[in-house]
């Protein structure tokens, strides 16, 4: 085990770490032709121009102003002057609330930090009194034996029930907190719908599951379903079509447009030489020929088949998906009809809110609907797997935490493993970071996995992700690094233990493994989110792209990478600090400092990157906080559990069942805030609705809302033709008659115009029967 000598040195060394990222950003930053890559936010708002536009050459490159490096830690303090309402206006709620759960960290790390300074304090006073009573029990031993073995049996515990006291006043304090938090995160997601800007999902409701009919296209079966059941209320549709594979194609070709444009650059550089390539894979293969024809080639093979696919997609039924966006006239019609049954048959006609343009997950959208149950079964199967064989790799982590073991099956290094600075090298800072090395590929892996499983928007794939990432985290680095990686040490111990003694045996093993998570902390949470603000990857791709390839001002904004806050690997990561906070409080609070310094630190930074940085992909209005509240509250929950068995284990079992009740109660904690908060992340209350429907017709009495919904949905490989289409006349729109013909037998006319079906108008026994349809 990691002594306090090895954490000093990796400390040193992540504090080294993160100083040199921080100072780094700081100068980097303050470079003209970094410029784009620190501050790409702006540009994409259009409220930034370039610095490297005037003056000298040596100006445009380095930052010769000698009075902004005095200055150079000014970031700091400016990052933290824009208040929330302007971060919210100017980042989304997502990103503002996104930082509300590093300050919430910072409170509950805080405060349990002030319950250990309490502990340790009274525990000072009780050793003071322990001596005061010492010498008073020689004295009186003659005269009141029974009473004075009654106060030495009260001293000796003393300090367990503190524990009790203070676990009980830390869970009313933090239940105290969350439920506070969850209300003002509630409250900002209402205000901040109400106030949003109109948007096309506002109006529009995700219709999956759409039954066949054999005399009606997908398209005319969800216009006159519709029209029937909602005749006041439905304006338009877009039908959900198979473009996976024209999207494919079209990406294919940006591809290769993109080398095209890099040899024709390099070729203009040098004319007397023509640039070649190799036709295999990756360049790296395969007949050499020359780039800029076979680029150009290839660009037009791709162009006929796009065209062709883009023709068999059109036309081709079986590329239409029985799915659709439906758009309503009011936002109060929208939200009764995603929030409510539409037929006797609860598998048909599914209706939800439909994700806001760029937040849908296009190629999901062509998945079956009865494929989805089997696809998450064998996510789920596989992630089980995933996770189990994960140990492996954790095990192996564990294991360079203990020289004793290496020694032991690999004695020929005991020479060099045995120097003072490797030793401490090897167990304060190689397993950390070695762990960290074996996590940065699974996101990917769960992001695939959701993928497959056929969530419908970025957002529900990125909170599904972060589920499966913090079930991951909990599993592999704690359990495992806590529980069975010193189990697999003592099997022969557990094999001969009672059943009774494996509980003070994990009892043991969990402050036992508090100083692999310390050099942890510090890898990742310290000097990994320094390494975040430094932005190395994106500056050097940033610079290769713009000596390479950029040619004009559109090719450098397309080279910039913004990026984005990452919820799915972000979030797993706070809730892993809870977790390790809530858990070490009660057994080593030394661990609570540096998890206060990497809240506070990643609040800081991740403030700046909001404002001047990340460019979110979609908003959800903060959705994910159920998620995350409910893995604080499954952590704390946790953490009282494992406090009742370590009170077990410490000769204080009769306060073991005064802490019972602390789980309980947490979860009926639980309960009430899911019950009167959460209805307001799930639904959409019909009076919000109604008073946006009234305050927008009120100001915009002739809003054309079906131009201006026509597009918000259609594929995004179809929009550029759309676009280069003529302006939607309001004329278009009008209601040319009263009553529409349908090909159905069974129905055989809807109550409002229909721009598909075609004909003569009903008789009016016909209208009679339809209006009397459910």
């Amino acid at each position: 085990m990691a002594t306090f000598g090895d954490i000093g040195v990796a400390a040193g060394i992540n504090i080294l770490s993160a100083l040199v990222f921080l100072i780094a950003f700081a100068i980097l930053r303050l470079q003209p032709f970094n410029d784009r890559v620190y501050f790409p936010k702006w540009y994409l708002k259009g409220l930034r121009e370039s610095p490297t536009h005037s003056g000298a050459f040596v100006k445009k490159i380095v930052n010769l102003d000698w009075r902004s490096y005095i200055k150079f830690l000014n970031w700091v303090p400016d990052a933290m002057k824009m208040p929330e309402p302007e971060l919210i206006d100017h980042a989304g709620l997502d990103s503002a609330v996104y930082l509300r759960i590093y300050l919430l960290g910072c409170a509950m790390a805080f405060q349990q930090f002030l319950e250990w300074f309490n502990c340790f304090l009274s525990l000072f006073i009780k050793l003071n009194v322990s001596l005061l009573i010492q010498s008073m029990i020689q004295d009186m031993m003659d005269i009141f034996p029974l009473m004075c073995c009654m106060i030495v049996l009260s001293s000796t515990k003393f300090r367990f029930w503190t524990h009790t006291v203070m676990a009980y006043a830390f869970t009313f304090w933090a239940c105290y907190i969350l439920r506070k938090e969850y209300a003002i995160v509630s409250a900002m997601r209402l205000h901040f719908i109400a106030s949003e800007r109109r948007r096309p999902d506002q109006f529009t409701v995700l219709v999956k599951n759409v039954p066949p009919d054999p005399d009606e296209t997908v398209s005319e079966s969800v216009e006159h379903f519709f029209l029937v059941n909602h005749p006041d209320h439905y304006l338009t549709h877009q039908v959900v079509c198979n473009a996976n594979k024209l999207a494919e194609l079209v990406k294919e070709k940006k591809k290769k447009q993109n080398w095209l444009d890099y040899y024709q650059l390099k070729y203009s550089r040098n004319q007397l030489k023509r640039p070649m390539t190799k036709t295999g894979f990756l360049g790296l293969c395969g007949e050499k020929v020359d780039a800029i024809d076979y680029q150009t080639a290839e660009i037009e093979r791709l162009s006929k088949e796009i065209a062709e696919e883009s023709e068999r997609v059109k036309n081709d039924p079986k590329s239409i998906m029985p799915a659709a966006f439906v758009s309503f006239k009011t936002r109060w019609a929208a939200a009764v009809c995603a929030q409510t049954q539409q037929s006797r048959n609860p598998t048909l006609w599914l209706t939800e809110w439909a994700p806001e343009p760029r937040d849908v997950f296009w190629d999901n959208l062509a998945i079956p609907y009865v494929s989805l149950t089997i696809r998450r079964l064998i996510a789920s199967v596989a992630f089980f797997f995933l996770t189990f064989f994960f140990m492996i790799p954790i095990t192996f982590v564990q294991s360079l935490a203990n020289i004793e073991d290496i020694e032991k099956y690999a004695p020929f290094l005991k020479p060099i493993i045995e120097v003072p600075v490797i030793k401490s090298f090897i167990q304060g800072f190689l397993p950390g970071i070695a762990l960290k090395i074996f996590l940065i590929v699974l996101p990917t892996i769960l992001m695939l996995m959701s993928k497959f499983e056929g969530f419908l928007s970025i957002s529900s794939l990125e909170r599904r992700a972060a589920t499966r990432y913090y079930i991951f985290n909990f599993v592999n680095v704690f359990l495992v690094s806590v529980i069975a990686g010193t189990a697999l040490q003592q099997l022969k111990s557990f094999l001969h233990q009672s059943p009774s003694a494996i509980p003070k045996t994990i009892g043991v093993a969990i402050p036992m493994k508090a100083t692999f998570f310390i050099t942890y902390i510090m890898v990742d949470g310290w000097a990994g989110v320094a390494g975040e603000i430094l932005r190395l990857k994106p500056l050097i791709i940033f610079h290769l792209k713009n000596f390479f390839v950029v040619k004009t001002e559109k090719d450098r904004e397309e080279a910039m990478d913004p990026g984005s806050i990452g919820f799915n690997t972000g979030e797993p990561q706070i809730q892993l600090y809870f977790l390790l906070g809530l858990v070490y409080a009660v057994v080593t609070p030394v661990l609570l400092p540096f998890i206060l310094v990497f809240f506070a630190l990643a609040y800081v930074v991740f403030r700046h990157q909001i404002i001047n940085v990340y460019n979110q992909e979609y908003e959800s209005a903060a959705a994910f906080w159920p998620d995350v509240h409910g893995r604080i509250i499954s952590a704390m929950v946790f953490s009282q559990l494992i406090l009742m068995g370590l009170m077990s284990t410490k000769g204080a079992a009769n306060t073991t069942p005064f802490l019972i009740a602390l789980p309980i109660l947490t979860i009926y904690f639980h309960k009430f805030c899911k019950g009167r908060y959460e209805p307001a992340f799930i639904r959409y209350p019909l009076q919000e609705a109604m008073m946006k429907d009234t305050l927008e017709r009120a100001r915009e009495p002739n809003l054309n809302l079906k131009g201006y919904l026509h597009n918000a949905y259609i594929h995004p490989v179809f929009k550029n033709e759309e676009d280069d289409e003529d302006d939607i006349s309001p004329e278009k729109f009008e209601q040319e008659s009263v009553l529409v013909p349908t090909k159905r037998q069974s129905r055989r006319n809807t109550p409002v115009p229909s721009k598909i079906s075609g004909g003569s108008s009903p008789s009016l026994p016909d209208v009679v029967e339809e209006s009397l349809l459910p």
